[in-house]
C-alpha cells in the first residue's frame, strides 16, 4: 500500500510539473498576458553580407615604406550602375588615372548595383572605406569624397551621415537636404554645377552651399555658365580641385 501511495504522489508531481512547464511556456509567448501595459524585450541576431565591386588605383611610388597616401572616394552617376566595372571609367578620376599613373591619390571607385542608388548604399560605402583603409597605405587624415549627378547626391548624403570621415568633399551636379547643413558645417565643401542643367537644377547646389554657410561652415560653389548637366568634365579637369583637396586635412574640428 505504501508503494502504491508513493507512486501516486510521483505521478501527481509529474503532472503538476508538466502543468507548470506549460504555463511558463504560455507566459513566455505572451499568450496569457492580462490586458494592460507590460514591459517586454526583443532580441534577434541577424547576419548580413555586404558586397561591392570597385576599381582601385594605386599611384606610382605606392608601396614605399612608411608612406601613406591621400585617398579619393569617387561615386559615379546613374548611367554607370550595374555589373560592368568598365562603365565606371567613363568619367571623373577613374577615367583620368587610366592615362595619368602619377596621379597623387589612391582612388577608390565603387559601382552601384543596377536597381539601387548611392543614397541607399551608405552602409556598403562606409564598410568599403573601412576595408580599404585597413588594407592599404591610406592617410586617414586626407580622405576626400566626390561624385557626379547620382554620385553628387550620394556625396552630400554620405558626408552628412559620416562627416568625421572626410577632410573635404566635392559634390558635382547633385543635391542634398538643407537639414544636412548642421552635419556638414565642419567639412570643407566645393560644389560644382552647370547653369543650364535641365536635369538637376543649379538651385539644388546653391541651396546646400547657402545652408552650410548659414550654419557657419566652409562651402563654395562654382557654376559653369555654358554647361548643362555635364559640369563634371570641367570640374574634374580642373587641377585646382585636386590642389584644394590636398590643402585640407581632417582635424579634431571635423570629428
Amino acid at each position: 500500500m505504501k508503494a502504491v501511495y508513493s507512486a501516486w504522489w510521483v505521478s501527481f508531481g509529474l503532472l503538476l510539473a508538466g502543468c507548470v512547464s506549460v504555463e511558463k511556456t504560455e507566459m513566455r509567448s505572451g499568450s496569457v498576458l492580462p490586458p494592460g501595459q507590460h514591459t517586454q524585450a526583443f532580441e534577434k541576431t541577424i547576419t548580413k553580407t555586404l558586397t561591392c565591386k570597385y576599381l582601385l588605383f594605386l599611384p606610382e611610388g605606392y608601396g614605399q615604406k612608411n608612406q601613406h597616401w591621400p585617398l579619393i572616394l569617387f561615386l559615379h552617376g546613374a548611367g554607370e550602375r550595374g555589373d560592368d566595372l568598365g562603365l565606371v571609367k567613363k568619367h571623373g578620376p577613374p577615367k583620368i588615372v587610366e592615362n595619368k599613373k602619377d596621379f597623387p591619390f589612391i582612388v577608390v571607385s565603387p559601382q552601384c548595383p543596377g536597381a539601387s542608388w548611392w543614397t541607399d548604399e551608405i552602409e556598403v560605402l562606409t564598410s568599403l572605406l573601412d576595408d580599404v583603409v585597413a588594407r592599404y597605405q591610406v592617410d586617414a587624415a586626407r580622405i576626400y569624397l566626390t561624385g557626379l549627378s547620382m554620385g553628387g547626391y550620394g556625396t552630400w548624403s554620405l558626408a552628412a551621415v559620416h562627416p568625421e570621415r572626410f577632410a573635404a568633399i566635392a559634390p558635382i551636379c547633385g543635391g542634398g537636404k538643407r537639414f544636412m547643413a548642421g552635419s556638414l558645417k565642419n567639412v570643407p565643401v566645393w560644389a560644382f554645377h552647370g547653369a543650364k542643367d535641365n536635369l538637376v537644377p543649379v538651385k539644388e547646389s546653391e541651396e546646400m552651399v547657402q545652408a552650410i554657410k548659414a550654419a557657419g561652415g566652409d562651402a563654395k560653389l562654382t557654376v559653369y555658365p555654358d554647361a548643362g548637366h555635364d559640369s563634371w568634365t570641367a570640374a574634374y579637369n580642373n587641377q585646382e580641385l585636386y590642389d584644394w583637396f590636398l590643402q585640407h586635412r581632417k582635424s579634431d574640428k571635423t570629428k
